[in-house]
């Protein structure tokens, strides 16, 4: 008996795709991921001048210790809690923003050794004579 091309007679149909992301999304997970790096920069950058001028009123060594720390974990928690949320959402768009959010806290940690995120005190101290 021959049988026309194609799948046999009274066969189901092949199952469809199970998993996997669709194709094409790595530039949109890209594009967001420098969005996000961009957007952790910016907001970095107005939070710690806004932080410099609380730090530079303040004339307690332990206060300034104490701004100094809340500011680092407020940073970091931002930028890797916040990525994490928005990695947790699986779609290409937010997933890429929080990897740039933690991409944006690295880049400016490791330039600027630490000095713009709060993580290196002592820079504070030494360089602009904050906290005697």
């Amino acid at each position: 008996m021959n049988f026309p091309p194609g799948p046999p007679p009274n066969m189901p149909p092949p199952p469809p795709d199970q998993g996997g992301k669709p194709p094409g999304q790595g530039g949109q997970v890209a594009a967001m991921a420098l969005a996000g790096a961009m957007a952790f920069i910016v907001a970095n950058a107005i939070a710690g001048f806004f932080m410099f001028m609380v730090v530079a009123s303040v004339n307690d060594d332990t206060a300034t210790k104490v701004l100094f720390g809340l500011t680092a974990v407020a940073s970091a928690g931002a930028a890797f809690g916040g990525g994490w949320l928005l990695i947790r959402r699986k779609r290409p768009a937010p997933k890429g923003f929080g990897l740039g959010l933690m991409i944006g806290w690295s880049l400016v940690t490791v330039f600027t050794a630490g000095l713009c995120t709060a993580i290196n005190p002592e820079l504070y101290t030494g360089f602009f004579g904050m906290a005697r």
